[in-house]
């Protein structure tokens, strides 16, 4: 079998965004098979601070989410996806529905697939949220350095014409 990194791109793109809607599928239907099929044993949900997080690996993803749907109602739809089949990275913005809380959430996801399987890793879950007054917003549980993250802001601050001094807290 091919390695799913050397597949031509327009067939990596089509498996990527097959994926990722067969695994929005199976949360809709509560299918835990049908979700964990779509990602590596191993992978993680990364979210943001509060939220129980990360969840590791393919059944425990699955089953978080089909509690979901059988306790507060849960249904999702993808609003936009991109995918980049080049890096084995896609982005989706979706909205979770709280049908029993008569609510819904909005948001955003970052996937990273597998090179050899094409299966998901992992997901990075970014949520429309007001500031809570953390310093750091971040996921809970991510390494942002061991990816390649900034740490530092990519210019010096406070700015030249700035009408506050690095002091000022």
């Amino acid at each position: 079998m091919s390695r799913f990194e050397d597949l031509d791109p327009s067939v990596r793109r089509a498996r990527m965004e097959e994926a990722i809607r067969t695994y929005f599928d199976g949360c809709n239907e509560a299918d835990v098979p049908k979700m964990a099929s779509q990602f590596t044993p191993d992978a993680v949900h990364y979210f943001p601070p509060g939220l129980d997080g990360p969840w590791m690996g393919n059944k425990t993803i699955a089953e978080n989410w089909r509690r979901l749907v059988l306790t507060i109602g849960s249904a999702w739809s993808i609003e936009r996806l991109v995918v980049e089949p080049e890096s084995l990275q896609a982005v989706i913005e979706w909205t979770h529905w709280k049908t029993r809380l008569g609510g819904y959430l909005r948001g955003d996801e970052w996937y990273r697939f597998d090179p050899e399987t094409g299966l998901i890793t992992e997901i990075r879950a970014f949520y429309a949220s007001a500031s809570d007054g953390r310093d750091e917003v971040t996921m809970q549980g991510y390494d942002y350095e061991a990816h390649g993250y900034r740490m530092t802001p990519p210019v010096e601050r406070p700015h030249p014409e700035a009408e506050y001094s690095d002091t000022d807290g």
